[in-house]
């Protein structure tokens, strides 16, 4: 197949075009700056400008593309960056797979896949209630309302007729980066602990479950709609907590009073503390197969 992928340079973009390639599929970066050979394309997304020839005859569009979701809780250039990346980038790529839908549909092709990178952030906090892809989004915490904006500016591709899957991706736990590389070295340290009173739900993945995942979802030709990215068994934060520890082989007797992060985590503490308790249903019904299926397993993946 041809792939068209933007948000390629990230490191889950990356690892997922290697993977994608090893398949043996034509895999082509969307890129900001002059392309440099024929796996590369230039566009803006900004400007509204993009190769719609190479995007609307692709098989498959991913996009991956946005600032990090890691930044100053308390800046409000950072919070409209994250918000105005990924709305951005989403509808531009949706808008030219919309404009190739009909014509797809005169010559009698299959409909073109789009997979639209999201957070698990889309719920809001439910408590304990399991989280299937058909459960409600509540709440006006800051990922909560940019995942419900991210997922609308979608919408123009799946009007059209193409084979949409929002990718609602829980954090991605790999030594190599955030948020494990922070929180490994800092429960190496002895500084680890639960954040709050514990009990809250801590949906995670590992990096090659999610990449996994995300290839199975590309190379299928009938799954569309919301994706949980996570591990099938979702922990607390306490399980989570006690799991890294015992990892690190370090105590991780700590904890973190809620006023304190509601305080140093500004507009991002109801991510922290909020509960998400999400379940991979749609993954499972299509018959993808977790190589990790709880944290004990996304850890020890992880810290490989």
């Amino acid at each position: 197949m041809k792939i068209v992928i933007a948000g390629a340079s990230g490191f889950l973009g990356s690892h997922l075009t290697s993977e994608l390639q090893q398949r043996g599929h034509d895999v082509v970066r969307l890129v900001r700056r002059a392309a440099q050979g024929a796996d590369e394309s230039t566009w803006d997304p900004y400007a509204g400008s993009v190769d719609r020839t190479l995007v609307g005859g692709a098989d498959v569009v991913v996009n991956l593309a946005g600032s990090p979701t890691a930044g100053n809780p308390h800046s409000g250039k950072w919070a409209r960056e994250l918000r105005e990346s990924r709305v951005t980038t989403t509808r531009l790529l949706a808008e030219v797979v919309a404009e190739a839908a009909a014509q797809r549909k005169a010559d009698g092709r299959a409909p073109q896949g789009y997979l639209a990178g999201n957070g698990i952030a889309f719920y809001g906090d439910h408590g304990a209630e399991p989280l299937t892809e058909d459960a409600d989004s509540r709440g006006d915490a800051l990922l909560t309302q940019v995942t419900r904006e991210w997922q609308a500016a979608a919408r123009p591709a799946s009007d059209a007729g193409a084979r949409v899957c929002v990718l609602r991706t829980a954090p991605v736990l790999d030594k190599r980066s955030a948020p494990l590389k922070q929180l490994r070295l800092l429960f190496k340290a002895g500084l680890g602990g639960r954040l709050g009173g514990g009990h809250q739900f801590f949906p995670v993945i590992s990096l090659r479950d999610w990449v996994g995942a995300v290839a199975f979802l590309a190379e299928s030709d009938h799954a569309e709609g919301p994706v949980n990215l996570c591990c099938p068994d979702t922990p607390t934060n306490r399980e989570f907590t006690r799991a890294l520890a015992d990892a690190v082989r370090r105590p991780a007797f700590a904890a973190v009073p809620a006023p304190i992060i509601k305080v140093a985590a500004g507009d991002m503490a109801p991510e922290v503390l909020g509960s998400v308790n999400a379940r991979p249903a749609a993954l499972l019904r299509e018959g993808y197969v977790f190589r990790d299926r709880d944290v004990r397993d996304v850890l020890a993946a992880g810290l490989a």
